[in-house]
């Protein structure tokens, strides 16, 4: 068995298992949250950690396949992870009202913003592209 052999096992291995994927994606977390701390940079632990997959994506030194399956999962069980924030809701009786209503339209409006924004965006860039191809 040579070291190519054992490194290539071992990768076919994690992109097939999704518990080791969810361990990375954590460890990630992990990792932006000690750098949070000793930098004392002003964003979430979970941010730098964003950033820190996100460089490893761009420089090619880790595949999408790294992370898919834990990625997946993460975004299945989404809800899950919700269901404490909802039910934090429920004991502020404040938000049930006027005021919760207030913070629902600004929820819609900006996300309505978001998505007409990213339209535009798009819309130009792919303009842009048929022009370059022309």
């Amino acid at each position: 068995m040579t070291a190519q052999y054992l490194r290539r096992r071992f990768r076919y291995g994690f992109h097939q298992s999704r518990l080791l994927q969810v361990g990375l994606i954590f460890g990630f977390y992990l990792l932006g949250q000690a750098l949070v701390s000793l930098t004392g940079l002003p964003v979430t632990g979970g941010i730098a950690g964003m950033v820190l997959v996100l460089l490893l994506l761009g420089s090619r030194l880790m595949s999408l396949a790294s992370m898919r399956r834990g990625a997946d999962w993460y975004l299945a069980q989404m809800l899950l992870f919700f269901v404490p924030a909802v039910l934090a809701i429920t004991d502020h009786h404040e938000l049930l009202g006027v005021l919760g209503l207030k913070v629902v339209v600004v929820i819609l409006g900006s996300t309505l913003a978001v998505v007409g924004v990213t339209a535009l965006v798009m819309d130009l860039c792919l303009r842009l592209r048929g022009h370059d191809a022309q």
